[in-house]
């Protein structure tokens, strides 16, 4: 018997690929200028969850903040590698270009609008929806 996965927004003690801090740089990636509170919602974090999920990636050198009157605007370093050894030498950049990306094809993420960032202008007519899934040639 092949069981489901679970929706995002089911806590019946399932789990999900990314950790905290990904989903956060993932936002950001998708969303330089967001704000704590945009990172917060999107990512299913409190606020204060957030803010030390910004420290500590800044700190690691994952991404820098620029203060331009009261906004704050991030940029990602995308040639930070993984911090665990089973993806040594491998850089963020690709892997934050295709989930950053995936919010072009109507995944859940920030509101629609520019985003600031080179991985928004991809094209929009990849098939980004998964196996399984209704696409061009394709219907349930």
């Amino acid at each position: 018997m092949i069981r489901e996965m679970s929706h995002p927004g089911e806590r019946d003690g399932s789990w999900t690929l990314l950790t905290g801090h990904g989903h956060v740089l993932v936002e950001i990636a998708r969303n330089p200028g967001a704000r704590i509170r945009d990172l917060s919602a999107a990512a299913g974090l409190t606020e204060r969850t957030v803010q030390a999920i910004v420290a500590d990636l800044e700190a690691a050198g994952y991404l820098t903040r620029t203060r331009t009157g009261r906004r704050t605007r991030y940029t990602v370093n995308p040639d930070s590698s993984f911090r665990h050894p089973a993806q040594q030498g491998l850089r963020v950049g690709p892997f934050l270009a295709v989930l950053a990306a995936s919010s072009d094809a109507g995944e859940p993420g920030p509101a629609a609008g520019p985003r600031g960032s080179p991985t928004a202008a991809a094209p929009a007519h990849h098939d980004r929806a998964g196996p399984g899934a209704p696409g061009p040639g394709r219907s349930r």
